[in-house]
């Protein structure tokens, strides 16, 4: 099991979410809304972003990273894999149910 962190512009962050559900790429995915501060290119930037919190596999992981790659503008994405220790089992099997429609 996974879960991704990633951030992206505001104004793509649902059409992102969307595509990677319905390509099955991710079970479900969070929208939040966030303000990021970073360092790029020598200067300080102000960005408003949403974190997705991607509901994925382990096994569709890497792929679901590159389909979000591509949808991106961003020339370095922010993407980073939560491992699981504990999940609620009915939630793990609703999940893994809905990416394995996408394998079968």
């Amino acid at each position: 099991m996974a879960t991704g962190y990633i951030t992206v512009p505001r104004e793509i962050s649902e059409e992102i979410a969307n595509k990677i559900v319905k390509e099955r790429l991710a079970a479900c995915v969070n929208i939040i809304e966030c303000k990021s501060v970073y360092e790029w290119e020598g200067d300080v930037q102000t960005e408003n972003e949403c974190i997705l919190i991607v509901k994925t596999s382990e096994e569709i992981f890497q792929e679901m990273v590159l389909r979000v790659k591509e949808l991106s503008p961003y020339k370095i994405s922010c993407i980073e894999k939560f491992d699981e220790d504990w999940v609620d089992m009915e939630f793990k099997e609703w999940r893994d149910g809905f990416i394995q429609i996408r394998k079968g």
